[in-house]
């Protein structure tokens, strides 16, 4: 109510729907016409922490410039309409069905028939519509996490806490588990025995599989965090693969900037661009869904194709992240370690863009390997606070 408010105090006319997940208002945007969207989540966090994504007007997020010129609008006086060019808001309610289509529209008909599946709709904002997509495409499925009542958002459930799904799974003997974060832009998903398979090896198996088709176009983006197991696997098959920052986002500017359609984050931010213009879950989904149908593969044997190389992540507490980051005692270490590892292991270090935070990421084949690199590592840092 308050950001309709403020908006029409600046005379901007408002479209509201809703409950609706982010891509779905990403879609909208640019199917409407509109000048932006503007969607409140949690995301993949507790209620507590909402927070607020802008898409312009090709349903895209901004980029760092944008952001930035927007935010030092905050610190300015709000400019305010007279009473006779106040904004006008008003409710659609058959979005949810336009949505619906759209998603089922990157998928065969009948795609799933047969399937039994297992769909935790994290307390979200996808509870009224996954369901919908997954059975009308044919599946036989069993829904969790689809009772939000504004506080449970996430909360033991959903992309980031599979341990609910993966015991269903293995309780209805279903074919595999499917869990959105609580904006239905991410996908993780469980296979038939409880195992969780998360967003770089899902992101792995459609390369493989639209490379063997002649199909992607171009290469694959992950980001700094994505595993080198999937960049190493990649590199076997002959696609090319490159590193952006952290955020679905930069992904997508990276895609743009080559031409390319598919890459992503191991938190299960997906994106093919032949698709839909950000991630979503929903589609992302029906994406890895069509590869299980196509190859008659399981998705626990898909999974078994791509080798994760074991990762520790150790959290330094600091109060200038940046700062000891940028430590050459440390950048010297690291750089020692990572000349160390060559091609079977690598050695990330990144202040947290949310807390007082140094990351200090080890991954290496040999899992001892990785634990004691990490160590010395966030013990050098610690001696450097």
């Amino acid at each position: 109510s308050a950001l309709e408010a403020g908006l029409s105090s600046a005379g901007v006319n408002i479209i509201l729907f809703g409950p609706m997940p982010t891509p779905a208002v990403a879609w909208l945007t640019k199917t409407l016409h509109t000048s932006a969207g503007i969607v409140i989540s949690a995301s993949h966090n507790p209620y507590y922490d909402n927070g607020i994504k802008f898409f312009n007007q090709a349903g895209q997020k901004l980029n760092d410039e944008q952001e930035l010129a927007i935010e030092a609008l905050l610190d300015q006086p709000m400019q305010m309409v007279e009473s006779d060019q106040l904004g006008k808001a008003k409710r659609l309610n058959d979005v949810a069905g336009r949505y619906i289509e759209f998603c089922k529209r990157a998928a065969n008909r009948q795609l799933l028939a047969g399937k039994k599946l297992v769909l935790d709709c994290a307390n979200g904002a996808s509870y009224h519509i996954a369901p919908q997509v997954f059975e009308e495409l044919g599946a036989d499925i069993t829904v969790i996490g689809n009772k939000p009542d504004g506080f449970n958002i996430n909360q033991d459930c959903g992309s980031t806490e599979v341990s609910v799904l993966s015991e269903k799974v293995i309780e209805t003997k279903a074919d595999l588990g499917i869990a959105l974060d609580g904006d239905g832009d991410r996908v993780v998903m469980v296979d038939h025995t409880g195992n969780e398979i998360n967003g770089d090896q899902l992101i792995f198996m459609v390369a493989k599989h639209l490379h063997k088709l002649n199909q992607l176009k171009g290469g694959v983006v992950g980001t700094l965090m994505s595993n080198q197991g999937m960049e190493a696997g990649l590199k076997q098959l002959g696609i090319d693969f490159v590193r952006a920052d952290v955020g679905d986002r930069h992904v997508h500017q990276e895609l743009s900037k080559r031409n390319w359609i598919l890459g992503g984050e191991s938190s299960g931010h997906i994106l093919n661009l032949n698709l839909a213009g950000t991630g979503d879950g929903i589609i992302s989904g029906l994406m890895v869904l069509e590869v299980i149908m196509e190859t008659g593969k399981t998705l626990k044997d898909l999974a078994a194709e791509m080798q994760l190389y074991p990762q520790v992540m150790i959290n330094v507490k600091t109060e200038q992240p940046k700062q000891l980051a940028q430590n050459p005692k440390l950048i010297e270490q690291a750089q020692q370690v990572d000349d160390s590892l060559g091609d079977e292991g690598r050695v990330l270090i990144r202040p947290s863009g949310t807390e007082a935070k140094l990351r200090v990421m080890v991954e290496a084949k040999d899992p001892s390997k990785a634990a004691l690199h990490a160590q010395q590592l966030a013990d050098l840092a610690q001696t450097l606070t």
